[in-house]
């Protein structure tokens, strides 16, 4: 069936005359024709334009250059039997799946003219793709409204869940902790160790919990995903102080009187040697586990413990030397200054905690928390250097050293008194993170040297020793372990070198002149007096933080 149409203008009747219009339906195809006549006016494309838009023809999809040949054809007064100018064109619909199979995304081309888009065709072309899964009918009634859709989800699929990992749960509350950790901000809070908590023989320390199965996954083609099953964790072999219960293989028991202490792999319990004070009476200290002094330690006088060291009276001018944490519920006195004193150092594995100190040499490998003053000292820690909870939080003269943030409510003094606050990255985390990298490499090539004896075993089993193998399976072990503790390693200390971009130097009251900041290469000095205040990397370097600066060590 052909419709046809004439176009003339509603100025007069000698405009358009000639010029008419024919719409196959069975092939979609627009036909014009011009029967030439001398009172025909010229017609322009916009005109054209309207009138084919005014006889419904706007929508369908024109022949590149038809109008322009027809304008040209009609103005010049040509015939023409049967231009084709346009066409019918259908929507076109077409299906993505996603590698994963958890998505399938539709895409509709908008019809020009032609049949659109319906809801039977996207569902037919998802059957015909084998989607059964997940199909958003909601979403697929929206992009058919629309007329067109790109990359629009109609199906989601169900992703596995992974199993959970085997963890170790501890028994003990307020166990101390030799494990590394650290958050992803860097942040702290102040942290009272307390009292050393022990345990007895017999006494549960930890539970082992299994991994969990997870939940498994179906893509929008109906396949099942299987779900990967969490870790297995295992104790550690070598728990000194500790044993596993013969009546139950996931439970850890105390073997010994002591101090619970967290490691990785679970827990072990170290003995705790308990002294009224140290002095000449009792003579110096060292003891492979804690120790508890609960008097004072005289001046001069040496503790060493692979554990921790708790002191509670006053430390007066002594070394101490902790594998664990130093808490001192007293104050530290050192000898910095002092012409008539040895010098003395307090130095520990994890946190030192004091209410005061003073002219004290202290290294934390972890953090320093002070609650009252550091007057004179010479301060180095891991992580976080604070000075101040309940009391006043004054850090005058010295120096401190942390990685991430020193905190104080009160930086020096109003008398300038000279005081170095540096934070980073150390020229030893450096050496060490060298080191690491260094030791790893040889590891690692020890262990392709015995892959490639054993790939030789292996396919030449008569020409070396059984023995020869076995040995060098667990020196492969040995080695993996030892690459996987070296990597560990390295990366902690790269996330620390990554935090250590962030971090500031914080005066929560006041900060005063005298007060110099280095961080690497750079170095801010404090002019006059401030309020509370950040000094940290800026766009400008370092320096003064605007007031909205976030705190990285509070």
């Amino acid at each position: 069936m052909n419709v046809e149409g004439s176009l003339q203008s509603e100025e007069g009747q000698d405009k358009g005359i000639g010029l008419s219009f024919r719409l196959e339906r069975e092939t979609g195809v627009l036909f014009a024709a011009v029967a030439p006549d001398p009172a025909a006016r010229p017609v322009d494309e916009p005109w054209l334009n309207a009138r084919l838009a005014e006889e419904g023809y706007g929508r369908l999809r024109f022949v590149p250059m038809a109008i322009t040949g027809l304008l040209a054809q009609y103005n010049s007064g040509a015939r023409v039997e049967a231009m084709k100018i346009a066409e019918c064109v259908d929507a076109e619909l077409s299906i993505a799946i996603s590698p994963d199979g958890l998505f399938a995304t539709l895409r509709i081309v908008a019809a020009q003219g032609g049949k659109p888009v319906s809801k039977a065709d996207v569902l037919a072309e998802l059957a015909g793709k084998g989607v059964t899964e997940g199909i958003l009918l909601d979403d697929i009634n929206r992009a058919i409204a629309a007329g067109a859709a790109d990359g629009v989800v109609i199906a989601r699929g169900r992703a596995a869940v992974p199993g959970e990992d085997g963890r170790l749960e501890s028994l003990v509350t307020q166990v101390r902790s030799r494990v590394p950790r650290m958050t992803e901000t860097g942040q702290i809070d102040f942290r009272d160790l307390g009292d050393i908590l022990t345990v007895q023989p017999g006494e549960a320390l930890m539970l082992r919990r299994g991994p969990t199965a997870g939940v498994d996954g179906v893509t929008v083609l109906g396949q099942a995903i299987v779900a990967a099953p969490g870790k297995e964790v295992m104790f550690a072999g070598n728990l000194s102080g500790a044993r596993i219960d013969p009546d139950n293989p996931d439970r850890l028991l105390a073997e010994i009187a002591g101090q619970p202490v967290e490691v990785a792999g679970g827990m072990i319990v170290e003995p705790v040697y308990t002294v009224q004070a140290v002095n000449m009476a009792s003579g110096n200290i060292k003891f492979d586990g804690s120790v508890v002094v609960r008097g004072d330690v005289a001046a001069g006088m040496s503790i060493q413990a692979t554990g921790d060291i708790e002191i509670g009276g006053t430390a007066d001018p002594c070394t101490l030397d902790a594998g664990g944490s130093i808490v001192i519920k007293g104050g530290a006195l050192g000898g910095l200054g002092r012409k008539e004193l040895t010098d003395s150092t307090i130095r520990c594995g994890g946190c030192f905690t004091a209410a005061y100190a003073q002219q004290a040499r202290i290294e934390a490998g972890d953090s320093i928390f002070i609650d009252d003053m550091a007057m004179q000292c010479d301060l180095a820690a891991g992580n976080h250097i604070r000075v101040g909870n309940k009391r006043r939080g004054h850090i005058i003269g010295g120096r401190a050293l942390a990685t991430l943030s020193i905190t104080g409510k009160v930086l020096g003094s109003p008398n300038r008194i000279g005081t170095e606050l540096e934070v980073g990255v150390s020229p030893a985390m450096n050496r060490r993170i060298l080191e690491l990298a260094k030791a790893r490499d040889a590891h690692e090539k020890q262990l392709l040297d015995i892959s490639k004896l054993l790939v030789f075993a292996d396919r030449n089993p008569t020409r070396v020793d059984p023995r020869m193998v076995e040995r060098a399976c667990g020196t492969a072990k040995k080695l993996s372990d030892e690459i996987a503790a070296l990597r560990g390693e390295e990366e902690g200390l790269n996330q620390l070198v990554t935090l250590s971009q962030q971090a500031r130097v914080n005066a929560e009251q006041a900060l005063y002149e005298g007060v110099t900041v280095l961080m690497g290469t750079q170095r801010y000095r404090v002019a006059g007096e401030h309020g509370p205040s950040v000094i940290g990397l800026g766009e400008g370097g370092l320096g003064l933080l605007p007031p909205e600066s976030k705190e990285t060590g509070r």
